[in-house]
């Protein structure tokens, strides 16, 4: 690995060293400060979150960053598109980012030497000219740090409806074989493998043809069979071997929550992190946060005189930061390894509040921009 500071304690030294006149004085204080989080880096790592942003609300990278802050990483962000407030409201204002706009930014922080990051997070992305870049930012990423990380959100849709234009599934696809984690739901996975899933066999053969594109691990956030909302993941630890499977079993919750699908991906990232050679473990702890985090709104809304099932509900995501920082076990969590070497992680949902039951995870409606909106909206549409 890329020895982070062999490429800043040079320069940093320039700032420590002694002074022993006026000239001096005057020189050091016309430079800039070393940057901490490259000369002092976080033990957890520095990601660069790629995605959207809303000024009120929590989805995007307002529902990415503050979690993992939480669990220990300096976090820098770049917004695809920054707008007033998620697409969920009746009305919508602000700007979306180019490719040129999204380089320019990767030039500025390489020309002041910024650009070491461990991780390389993306999102929500509405047009092609953006995605096509951001595969030149991981080559660039990968050349300052060849074992950077890239956890992949692919968000295309949702409940058999594209939110983005069409042609972003053909670029998903070549970006996602050089994505380390990907982090698709039903739909994103049928739409980048061109496999029809109607049962959990069919998802862990999904799983295995995007491993043979390029991502070691795959999690399907959410899948529905039969009635029955699962969660399931696939690690191939080495390239041509079988991988280690595993299933979540997931008990509904009858309400619609924004930003969940991207904190579940920075979860996901998170305790990946700590535990790399156990995706199941990763899995549950971020699910047993997201869990306590959707139950916490539920009850506000309801706290508040508001039928949470009447309309999609804005997270409580800094009042669940302890369930973030240090997720509950799970009572009715257990894992089984059946014949198959497949790791079946279940949940009982006997005890909501007790057990910590798992919740549906939803993809954030800042990424739904229904095909309605989008169609009707040049401003999204021709970027």
């Amino acid at each position: 690995m890329l020895n982070l500071q062999s490429l800043i304690l040079p320069q940093a030294g320039r700032y420590l060293a002694p002074l022993s006149c006026s000239s001096s004085i005057s020189r050091r204080s016309s430079m800039a400060p070393p940057i901490l989080s490259l000369a002092l880096p976080s033990g957890t790592g520095r990601v660069l979150s790629i995605q959207s942003h809303t000024v009120q609300g929590y989805v995007g990278n307002k529902s990415a960053i503050f979690p993992l802050q939480l669990l220990g990483f300096d976090v820098d962000p770049i917004n695809s598109v920054q707008f007033s407030n998620h697409t969920g409201y009746p009305t919508f204002r602000g700007q979306v980012l180019d490719g040129q706009q999204l380089w320019d930014l990767i030039e500025g922080l390489e020309a002041n030497g910024l650009l070491f990051y461990t991780h390389l997070l993306t999102g929500y992305i509405g047009s092609v000219s953006f995605l096509n870049m951001v595969f030149q930012v991981v080559d660039k990423l990968r050349s300052i740090n060849p074992d950077l990380i890239y956890v992949c959100d692919p968000v295309l849709g949702d409940e058999g409806k594209l939110y983005v234009p069409q042609e972003l599934v053909s670029v998903y696809k070549k970006v996602v074989s050089v994505a380390s984690m990907l982090t698709p739901n039903q739909f994103e996975v049928e739409q980048l493998t061109g496999l029809r899933i109607t049962s959990e066999q069919d998802g862990l053969e999904a799983c295995n043809l995007l491993h043979a594109t390029g991502p070691s691990k795959v999690v399907i956030t959410s899948l529905l069979v039969d009635d029955t909302l699962l969660l399931i993941g696939s690690h191939q630890k080495t390239k041509g071997e079988a991988p280690k499977q595993f299933k979540i079993v997931i008990p509904k919750i009858p309400a619609y929550f924004t930003g969940t699908g991207d904190l579940t991906t920075a979860l996901l990232l998170g305790w990946s992190n700590k535990y790399p050679d156990n995706l199941e473990r990763a899995a549950e702890l971020a699910v047993s946060s997201l869990q306590a985090l959707l139950h916490r709104t539920v009850d506000d809304y309801k706290a508040a005189g508001f039928d949470p099932q009447s309309s999609s509900l804005e997270i409580r995501l800094i009042q669940s930061q302890d369930d973030i920082r240090l997720p509950q076990e799970s009572e009715g969590v257990h894992a089984i390894l059946d014949s198959t070497q497949r790791r079946v992680v279940q949940g009982d949902s006997s005890n909501v509040r007790g057990s910590q039951k798992i919740p549906c995870l939803l993809k954030s409606v800042l990424g739904k921009i229904m095909e309605d909106k989008w169609h009707h909206n040049p401003y999204l549409a021709h970027q």
